[in-house]
Formats: C-alpha cells, sequence, structure tokens
C-alpha cells in the first residue's frame, strides 16, 4: 500500500467510525407511532386551549430548501399560504419531552405544537378532527412523522384536545392560517438564512479533521472546511464542503466523494444572520 493510499484507508476509517454517532443536524424522530396509548399513565397538566390566532411565530431555523431521512428526500415548502390537507394524525409524546426540535425549540408534550414533513418551520396551522369536529390552532415546530400515510405528528396535549390519544390516530384536516396581530403591529422579522454543506467526517482529533482536509484538497475537492463543536462532548471537529447551491450540486458532490471511499455524507445546514434593507 503506497503512503497516499495509507493515509486514505487510516482517515476513511476513523471517518467511519465517528460519522456515524455524530448527532443528526435535526433531531430526527424514528418513531412515528404514538409512544403510549395509554395517556392515564402520563400525569399531564391542564391543557389551556390556544386561542383561535395565535400571534404570528418568529421565523426560526430547519428550513433547508431539502433533506433526507432514510433516503427519502423531502423538499421544504417556501410558505405554508394556501396550505390544506387531509390525512392521518399521530401523536408523540414523554419520550422525546424535554429534547430539541428541528427548530431548535425544547420539545413540550404538553403544549399545542406539531411535527411536519415540508411545512416552513415555524408555521401555524389549524388541525380539525375529521371524527369529531373539534378544532385547535397549533404551532408546526419539528419534523415528522416519517411514516407512510400520516400527514402530521402532534405533541400530547394537541392530540388530549382533538381526543385521538386512546386511538393513536385521527383523521384530520390540516390548515394553514393566518397569524393575529398579537400586542399589536411589529416591524418584520428576518429568519437566518440557512446555507447548505456537506459533511463527510466528524473527529475528536483536530489533527485527523486536518488530514481529511487535506487529501480532499490535494484530489481536487474544493471549498472544503473545519468547523469546531463544542456543543457535544466530547467535542468535534467537523470536515463541510460548502456551500452548495442545491440538490444538483449535493448529487453531482456526493458522487465524487463517493469515488474517493468517503460513504454516507451528510446534509447540514448553517445559519447566517442576513444583513437589514438600507
Amino acid at each position: 500500500m503506497n503512503t497516499v493510499a495509507g493515509a486514505w484507508a487510516g482517515l476513511l476509517a476513523a471517518t467511519v467510525l465517528l460519522v456515524g454517532c455524530t448527532p443528526a443536524q435535526w433531531p430526527i424522530r424514528e418513531e412515528g407511532t404514538p409512544v403510549s396509548r395509554k395517556p392515564a399513565q402520563v400525569r399531564a397538566p391542564k391543557v389551556n386551549k390556544a386561542p383561535a390566532v395565535p400571534a404570528a411565530p418568529t421565523p426560526g431555523a430547519g428550513n433547508p430548501p431539502f433533506y433526507e431521512v432514510f433516503g427519502e428526500r423531502y423538499f421544504v415548502l417556501p410558505s405554508s399560504e394556501g396550505y390544506r390537507e387531509q390525512g392521518v394524525a399521530s401523536w408523540y409524546g414523554k419520550p422525546f419531552h424535554g429534547r430539541r426540535t428541528s427548530s431548535g425549540e425544547v420539545f413540550d408534550m404538553y403544549k399545542l405544537t406539531a411535527a411536519h414533513k415540508t411545512l416552513p418551520l415555524p408555521s401555524l396551522v389549524r388541525v380539525t378532527s375529521l371524527d369529531s369536529g373539534r378544532s385547535i390552532v397549533v404551532t408546526v415546530n419539528d419534523r415528522g412523522p416519517f411514516v407512510k400515510d400520516r400527514i402530521i405528528d402532534l405533541s400530547f396535549g394537541a392530540a388530549k384536545e382533538l381526543d385521538i390519544l386512546e386511538a393513536g390516530t385521527g383523521r384530520v384536516q390540516v390548515e394553514a392560517v393566518a397569524s393575529g396581530s398579537g400586542n399589536g403591529p411589529a416591524g418584520p422579522t428576518l429568519a437566518p438564512i440557512q446555507l447548505l454543506f456537506m459533511q463527510v467526517g466528524a473527529f475528536s482529533d483536530e489533527g485527523n479533521a486536518a488530514r481529511l482536509k487535506a487529501q480532499l484538497e490535494s484530489d481536487s475537492v474544493n471549498n472544503v472546511a473545519i468547523r469546531y463543536d463544542d456543543r457535544v462532548s466530547p467535542a468535534l471537529y467537523r470536515v463541510r464542503i460548502g456551500p452548495i447551491s442545491g440538490p444538483a450540486e449535493y448529487d453531482a458532490l456526493a458522487s465524487r466523494v463517493a469515488s474517493l471511499g468517503i460513504a454516507n455524507p451528510r446534509l447540514v445546514t448553517e445559519s447566517v444572520e442576513p444583513l437589514p434593507a438600507r
């Protein structure tokens, strides 16, 4: 084995070990079915119904142009305006209580929230039970459910209001609603710009990250950078390529790095605050 091939082999081995255990950029809930069908075992405080039209949510993270889960690609809608769909709703609760949602918010199972695969985060939607006629407005702040034939995943609190806890699922209509005025008019809020990157490795050793970056650059892969992440323990040095313009460039780059022996690259985003209009 020559020196270059040996260096690649060592780096790829380390990459395989660490990429597999790197936390997802957007927390993905692999369970699309209800966690518990016996709500009596959960001590839930009384849930206050949301106002008919809540104040407008602040634009947040979790809105890349597209993302992939379990090998399937989803394209995020540019706006929730005009969205309306009927289908099956499920719910999730206790095992995810206190964990971060795809929007970055902490999941509170007792609040009126929901997960959706393609609506921008956050969005306000009215969910109406087609069986009972009950209707509530929830804030979509998470991604899911990644289960066939389900269009929305409700929080425990939202499912309780619609009376679908015991059944686990229910037929619903989901419709985007206009935001209320809240406590009065406010100036426009600019959402962070989501830049796309391909992550090809994550290392606890900065030297390994630097070597992978150098090897990629020696193979004419451009725009390779190392991002230090101390939000996890141990801290990681993430090797990323980008920013990437969209799906076509991502797919071409994935083929390029695969030819170099790097399997399972991941799409990630980095937020950049937009400049205010002058």
